[in-house]
């Protein structure tokens, strides 16, 4: 926001020899950011002088009017100049930028020839001045002003200071020169004049035009006055146009001036309606869902239900607080017109203007909250500057409908403040300091603390704390780190899922990360049955994008895209994983309750709340197509199947502590991989998650390449490492002993290798399969499978007759749990 240093001291006692430094490091002190502060006579280099036009002569022959001019500007000869306004005569004063200058913009002044004659410098308007967009003639001073040669900035304006500040959003109030000027008389103890505190005409009994109001929550007053027979043609006077500009407002005509002028003065943002155009009384409610209205930028809208709109009967005619319509917009040719002011729900114009992307000066004021006692003191401010440089007849009826309710009252304990801050605060100075900010303060402990109209952000007493820390002063505040705890390190799933990614990125996987939101189209590009539970996921009120509005049920849709995504910009071998929370909703009949934030819940509330969050579990998700192994002068390479994706489970088991004894992995039929290349993985028994070749008809769907393989567990489903025991190290040699078992085409080999190794005792170190084998000669349905034993004893060598016997052992084992039977014998 951008206003002047004039208009602030029109309202605040400022020192009359204010630093700009010192008056930015006030500002931030008092947690206003600062973007700016500009002397505007800088803006303007080079000599801008006042000139008396000695005489005019007519150039002709060009298609435009041209004038050449005398002009004395101070110098013993006078200046030639050309220019082509027709708003000036001999005799007139004007404002000249002499060779050398430079106008806004960077536009260098200097002595050309030009339409025929010599031209040294220019006879300036106010928009190349920047004054205003007015082009239509230069600047012409009152007659005896000054004398030719002096500065023309003072005469211009252009002796003033623009002040450019930053508002956060939960302090509207600071959003015109009303709330700065009150800012700044704090820390310079500078008096203060009030303009929104006035004695202005109450609401009448009758009305000067007919308004409803249907949604008093929307709106909870809305205040208006007519004036009639303004002049059309009265221009905005110098002092708005200039302010205007300087705010970054462009001037449009008086009455429209006005009321952003107002606004920026007061804070309350206003419209004006040609009161010729409406038709019948006005009527203020929710938009009809699908209902139209064209805007003054030309953009026709259709209005959601929650936005608010004034219409009449011909239908909306204003966006309520954030843009006026077309059809009852001010013209050139209105002489009558209905003032507006208002108070409307910030949230719902905050929404408005999202969802319409209308982000106006109204707009921004009215979502940060807007003081609802100033619609009559804006309106009379809007009327006395209207009919005094327009004329007109002033409707001695005033309307006010006023639903607003009175600020609530705080309970501030004295001690809070002290406690939170930890600075001393006497309950003198907490009182001084929330009465200088408008506050009603009474009680002793607690207080009673009653915010003014202006300060909604004041609802709870950390705002007032705040309020107390900044005005105290924040530099008072000393520095001192609070003592730190001991940590509590990181918790065991912290540790695992650190361990598992750590593992998963040694072995050659990259890690991904993808936003959590799915297409409603995702369940079925997966070929998941219709009562897989991974069909229903939680749908999104307010999503980041409309084609994405489901949390995911699985990590295998994002982490898919990204696959695609990879081969599309010319990787072809991809091996990635990514980590995350997927959600999993509960089903419930009810809706939860409302959780105020005034009370801890109760418990109740607390459980019945909670029973509709997701479940939210972490899980881990591999998914790789291309070479796992590159060919190259060192021999060929090998592409990635189903086995790599188990290994990856192996991989992440291993890391979150399980033994190969506790890992079973079987065949299952799990979308969306292939029913014939699908496993299970499981722990303890448990499934806790799938891996293998994808379906042929996922991969056309998703158009990836073909045996494409993935993997996803559950990791919260993994049980808690054991403790870590010592392994003891035998200096004695090992026996090595394989052995070639026959068992049926479907026995899974982790159950075999789960047999021989119960089978074996504890004289068995390690179990390794090496060789998967099938011919006829074994027979149809059948298969070898092929395990490396090795047996050490901790305390001795063992004898042949010791390592066969152990042997012997597990092979009955696995005979009877899986009817295998040894190759050969």
């Amino acid at each position: 926001m951008k206003l002047t240093l004039s208009w602030l001291r029109e309202y605040v006692d400022l020192p009359a020899d204010l630093d700009a430094a010192d008056l930015e490091r006030k500002l931030v002190d008092l947690g206003i950011e600062v973007e700016s502060i500009v002397d505007q006579a800088a803006t303007i280099k080079g000599g801008l002088v006042v000139g008396r036009v000695l005489e005019v002569e007519e150039l002709t022959g060009f298609k435009k009017p041209i004038r050449f001019n005398l002009v004395d500007v101070g110098n013993p000869a006078p200046q030639e100049i050309i220019c082509g306004a027709r708003n000036y005569a001999a005799g007139d004063l004007v404002v000249v930028i002499l060779p050398g200058g430079v106008l806004p913009g960077g536009f260098t002044i200097g002595a050309r020839k030009t339409y025929g004659r010599n031209s040294h410098g220019m006879i300036c308007s106010a928009a190349e001045l920047g004054l205003s967009g007015d082009h239509d003639g230069i600047i012409v001073l009152p007659a005896g002003s000054a004398v030719p040669g002096t500065d023309a900035r003072p005469l211009i304006g252009l002796d003033d200071t623009v002040i450019d500040v930053e508002i956060t959003p939960d302090r509207g109030y600071e959003m015109s020169v009303r709330g700065i000027a009150r800012e700044l008389s704090y820390p310079y103890a500078a008096a203060y004049t009030d303009p929104g505190v006035a004695s202005v005409p109450g609401g009448t009994a009758d009305a000067p035009y007919a308004v409803r109001i249907d949604d008093p929550v929307g709106c909870d007053r809305f205040s208006a006055r007519v004036v009639r027979g303004i002049d059309p043609s009265a221009p905005s006077p110098d002092f708005i146009q200039r302010r205007l500009v300087a705010a970054g407002i462009r001037s449009i005509s008086l009455a429209v001036d006005i009321t952003n002028y107002v606004m920026l003065e007061l804070g309350q943002p206003m419209h004006v309606f040609d009161l010729n155009r409406l038709r019948g009384g006005l009527v203020v409610r929710r938009a009809h869902q699908g209902e139209k209205l064209t805007t003054l930028d030309g953009v026709a809208r259709v209005l959601d239900a929650e936005d608010m709109v004034i219409l009449d009967d011909s239908g909306p005619i204003s966006l309520a607080a954030v843009m006026g319509g077309e059809t009852s917009e001010v013209q050139p040719d209105t002489v009558d017109v209905l003032l507006e002011a208002a108070h409307w729900d910030p949230v719902m114009v905050g929404r408005t203007a999202r969802r319409h992307k209308l982000f106006s000066e109204a707009a921004k004021r009215w979502e940060r909250g807007v003081d609802p006692s100033l619609t009559l003191v804006a309106l009379e401010r809007a009327v006395a500057l209207l009919t005094t440089y327009a004329g007109g007849v002033v409707d001695p009826l005033v309307l006010d409908l006023d639903h607003v309710s009175a600020p609530a009252a705080i309970q501030l304990p004295t001690d809070l403040a002290t406690r939170r801050i930890g600075v001393p605060y006497p309950v003198e100075q907490i009182e001084e300091i929330l009465s200088r900010i408008g506050c009603t303060v009474t009680g002793a402990e607690p207080l009673e603390v009653t915010p003014p109209s202006w300060r909604p952000d004041l609802v709870a007493p950390i705002d007032l704390i705040e309020e107390v820390a900044r005005l105290g002063g924040l530099d008072a505040i000393p520095s001192i780190l609070p003592p730190a705890r001991g940590g509590g390190g990181l918790t065991p799933m912290q540790v695992r899922r650190r361990t598992v990614g750590r593992a998963m990125a040694e072995n050659g996987y990259v890690e991904v990360l993808s936003y959590p939101f799915v297409a409603p189209g995702a369940a079925d590009a997966l070929g998941l049955a219709e009562d897989d539970p991974r069909r229903s996921a939680v749908r999104l009120t307010n999503p980041l994008s409309e084609q994405e509005p489901l949390l995911r049920t699985s990590l295998l849709t994002p982490l898919l895209a990204t696959l695609k995504r990879n081969l599309g910009r010319g990787e072809r071998d991809v091996a990635i994983y990514e980590t995350g929370t997927v959600f999993q909703p509960h089903l419930t009949a009810t809706a939860p309750p409302v959780l105020g934030v005034d009370h801890a819940p109760s418990e109740e509330d607390w459980v019945a709340a909670n029973a509709i969050v997701p479940e939210q579990p972490w899980h881990l998700a591999v998914a790789l197509t291309g070479d796992a192994a590159p060919a190259g002068w060192w021999g060929g390479g090998r592409t990635a199947t189903w086995s790599d994706a188990i290994e990856a489970a192996r991989i992440a088991l291993a890391a979150s502590g399980m033994t190969p004894a506790r890992i079973t992995v079987e065949a299952a039929d799990h979308a969306p991989w292939h029913p014939g290349r699908c496993a299970a993985i499981l722990v303890d028994g448990v499934v806790i998650g799938h891996a293998g070749e994808l379906h042929p008809a996922v991969l056309s769907t998703l158009e990836l390449p073909k045996r494409t393989c993935a993997m996803e567990i559950d990791l919260d489903a993994i049980p808690a490492a054991p403790v870590t025991e010592s392994v003891s190290i035998s200096t004695f040699p090992p026996a090595l002993i394989d052995v070639a078992l026959v068992v049926e085409a479907a026995v899974p080999a982790a159950s075999v290798q789960q047999a021989l190794v119960t089978g074996a005792g504890e004289l068995l170190e390690s179990v390794r399969l090496f060789d998967v084998y099938t011919s006829e000669q074994l027979g149809e349905g059948l298969k070898s499978l092929a395990y490396k034993l090795t047996f050490r004893a901790p305390d001795r060598t063992l004898t042949v007759e010791e390592a066969v016997a152990a042997r012997d052992a597990a092979v009955t084992e696995a005979s009877t749990r899986t009817g295998a039977t040894l190759r050969g014998a």
